[in-house]
């Protein structure tokens, strides 16, 4: 189903992230996983591939998923991005990027996977 696309997954929380990531790899998608979103900036600036973003809101290091999606989207910036959280209304307080989609948690593995192919084909 992922035919490939790679993800970069940004969750601080390890057993959400390996258990998301692992259902990704199970559908065929690449995934980067990092914990905060300097890693994952990181991962952007070097250049390595991303198809879609994936992160979770609140992230640990003063950097929360709502400014990482901004920051991601001036280095590339056409990069889907979709966002996670557990806070009911975290989207509402956020200032998204275009064109994104929010899932909350706790949210189906599967309708994810969907989801993230359907970004990931329209970039």
């Amino acid at each position: 189903m992922g035919a490939m696309t790679r993800i970069l997954l940004v969750e601080d929380e390890f057993l959400i992230s390996d258990m998301v990531a692992g259902v990704l790899a199970e559908h065929g998608f690449q995934v980067h996983a990092v914990a905060t979103a300097k890693d994952a900036l990181q991962h952007l600036t070097c250049g390595a591939p991303c198809d879609v973003l994936f992160t979770d809101i609140n992230l640990p290091g003063g950097i929360d998923g709502g400014k990482l999606a901004l920051l991601a989207r001036e280095l590339r910036p056409n990069l889907p991005v979709v966002y996670a959280s557990g806070l009911v209304g975290a989207i509402e307080l956020l200032n998204a990027v275009p064109g994104s989609a929010f899932v909350p948690k706790p949210y189906d593995p599967e309708k994810v996977c969907t989801l993230l192919q359907r970004f990931a084909m329209q970039h």
